[in-house]
């Protein structure tokens, strides 16, 4: 927090300021108040002094973004912003950190990241506004939703809603976080028209279904471009939950099957069976950039890969590559990738880099 308000000090009177970018410390249990009361004020000193501001992001930042943060910009400088990140933390009852009302005022947003809870049929309304340039980009964070706080769906936007926002902005795309959200609010969340281009599953309690990933395969297969579905769970006796069970065909190859755009696909904590990895790198070719798996997630099948002599593990990693066209392996073990280990922070990352591709 001292780092934080050392770089806002040295700039609350920079007319000249283009982009602020501040990250919160998610690991912090109970916000520092001190800090807290002067971040606040820092930062809406930036706000009110700027004159040229353009891409603002505050992301995870303790409730230092309150709803009256926004309004020390002036409406000069509101006409300026084209990127506007406001992602809490995962309080569910909390009051809006901006309103309907409020995003009237950012005619030029191109991008615009929120938590889902933020995100209503209103503010889809407003900005499908034809006073409003064409919104590009849209990141969405669903925070440990269950029976007990769906009330916070009763203003979200309908399919309907979708279709009135996407009718103009064809090259509109989604990218939704989903943090420990069951599968049946996932799905009334999840609605046909969606311009959805990423999705990223991470838990600890609720597993994603393979129902849900052959509805997605089906819903998105002309714009999903990342699918990364996470469980951090220990391995146990019976191994990870197994997407593919009592099915005929396994979701996640007919999700490289149908979604003809999949150029990233990161798993870790569902078993994924290794003739079935052998498919998806098949199917998607050297189109499939990024496929992380780890090998814990990994289980064989003598009998799919009894064509195959020496090594199950090297004959993987062999056809992989061959499908893939590049060299590919498993993470392994003692692989730190951030995607598996620090979600949060993967995902401010991405959603800055998605946000960029205009």
């Amino acid at each position: 927090m001292d780092e934080v308000v050392c770089v806002l000090r040295s700039v609350r009177s920079n007319r000249n300021l283009q982009k602020l970018s501040v990250f919160g410390d998610i690991y912090q249990q109970e916000p520092d108040d001190k800090h807290s009361h002067e971040i606040q004020q820092l930062i809406e000193e930036v706000l009110g002094n700027s004159k040229h501001l353009k891409w603002l992001s505050l992301g995870f930042m303790l409730e230092v973004v309150t709803p009256t943060t926004l309004a020390a910009l002036p409406q000069s400088s509101a006409n300026c912003i084209e990127h506007l990140s406001l992602l809490d933390t995962h309080f569910i009852n909390k009051t809006p950190v901006i309103e309907a009302v409020e995003l009237e005022r950012f005619l030029n947003l191109r991008s615009l990241a929120l938590d889902f809870c933020d995100f209503t049929a209103e503010v889809s309304r407003v900005l499908a506004n034809s006073n409003h340039v064409p919104l590009h980009r849209l990141s969405l964070v669903i925070h440990h939703l269950s029976m007990s706080n769906t009330h916070v769906l009763d203003n979200m936007p309908q399919d309907a809603d979708w279709k009135v926002l996407t009718r103009h902005r064809a090259n509109l795309r989604v990218y939704i976080m989903a943090f420990n959200v069951r599968n049946d609010i996932l799905l009334r969340i999840l609605k046909p028209s969606i311009p959805l281009g990423r999705i990223h599953f991470d838990s600890s309690t609720n597993g994603v279904s393979g129902a849900l990933v052959d509805i997605i395969s089906r819903q998105y297969d002309k714009s999903l471009t990342h699918f990364l579905l996470i469980k951090d769970v220990e391995q146990r006796i019976n191994g990870f939950p197994d997407l593919s069970d009592n099915r005929n065909e396994d979701p996640l190859v007919l999700l490289a099957w149908r979604c003809t755009k999949l150029s990233h696909l990161s798993i870790h904590g569902y078993a994924v069976w290794a003739h079935n990895l052998i498919a998806i790198a098949r199917l998607r070719g050297p189109e499939l950039q990024v496929l992380e798996v780890t090998e814990e997630s990994i289980n064989f099948d003598e009998d799919a890969m009894a064509d195959l002599d020496g090594d199950p593990l090297h004959n993987l990693i062999e056809e992989v590559s061959i499908g893939l066209g590049k060299r590919w392996h498993p993470v392994m073990k003692n692989e730190t990738l951030y995607v598996f280990s620090e979600t949060t922070r993967y995902f401010y990352k991405e959603m800055q880099r998605f946000s960029e591709g205009i």
